[in-house]
């Protein structure tokens, strides 16, 4: 197997700040609607007043937003189904489910987040959107509103709201992350996988001999595990490598060297698939190009 070339430059991680990346924030003028005022004591009565009516206003429109959804036949409308008319029709043919529930209702209101189909087929009235996220450490890769910080708050002014991730990150790797709404693409790459390289770096020098044997695959609880690539990080340690795998899970790596004795430090997606982190600093997140998206479709 032809070995990778790798330095620990090719590690780095470390790309200028780019216009492209979605959570780039630019600098306040004061244009009309930018120019500074004078803020308000929030601690005198007048203060405390306008708090309390802010508060109250913004609870409204939170609950009305909430509530108010999207007419069924226009959320089948926007997925380029057919249109508002046919949408009706189909409704009451009960050819339509939210939630795993057919709906014959007319004016039904669905939320974004429901689980909408037609003929069985799921369907979302959002453009198909691509996101790579540069994740830092200590953000969790899933999508539970209940683990702290995740990587959905940091990609939460994304231009689609149904992203999901395509595979994970454990908490504290860092690296590349990609996100879609587009279920198709999705289910491709859990399917086939997709090709991601890390860098790693274990608590002591991995030995020759496990290197090889990761190189001819292991068998860890009755799995085979195989890897595309793995090789020394080029001017570094033996404790550092490059692996290159298709698998698309947050503990196959600890998994690998956990299996022969060596504890994993560092664990850093630098590439996924033909993406890299090319300007796109940690924490940062930006849409991919029509380029970049066409390419999946050789994979």
């Amino acid at each position: 197997m032809q070995e990778m070339i790798m330095s620990r430059s090719d590690y780095s991680g470390k790309g200028k700040t780019s216009g492209r990346g979605g959570g780039n924030s630019r600098k306040r003028s004061s244009a009309r609607g930018n120019a500074p005022f004078k803020k308000e004591n929030p601690n005198s009565p007048a203060g405390r007043q306008n708090k309390v009516s802010s508060h109250k206003k913004k609870s409204a429109g939170n609950s009305q937003k909430s509530n108010d959804g999207i007419r069924l036949n226009k959320y089948i409308a926007n997925s380029g189904i057919c249109s508002r008319r046919e949408a009706d029709t189909y409704i009451a043919t009960g050819l339509v489910t939210v939630n795993g529930k057919i709906v014959n209702e007319m004016g039904y209101k669905v939320q974004l987040s429901d689980d909408v189909r037609f003929d069985g087929r799921r369907i979302n009235p959002e453009p198909k959107t691509y996101v790579l996220l540069n994740k830092p450490k200590s953000v969790s890769s899933t999508t539970s509103e209940s683990k702290g910080l995740t990587v959905m708050d940091l990609v939460a002014n994304a231009p689609a709201q149904k992203l999901k991730p395509v595979g994970r990150l454990g908490r504290n790797a860092t690296g590349l992350l990609l996100f879609t709404n587009d279920d198709e693409l999705m289910n491709k790459l859990h399917k086939k996988g997709m090709p991601r390289l890390f860098h790693i770096e274990l608590d002591k020098n991995l030995k020759g001999e496990d290197l090889q044997k990761i190189r001819e695959g292991l068998t860890i609880e009755g799995k085979e595990v195989t890897v595309e690539e793995i090789s020394f990080v080029n001017n570094a340690t033996h404790k550092e490598l490059g692996l290159k795998i298709k698998n698309m899970g947050n503990s196959i790596i600890r998994d690998i060297f956990e299996s022969l004795g060596y504890q994993v430090v560092r664990v850093d997606c630098v590439t996924l698939a033909h993406l890299t982190k090319k300007d796109l600093p940690r924490g940062r997140w930006r849409t991919l190009t029509n380029e970049e998206i066409q390419l999946f479709s050789m994979l």
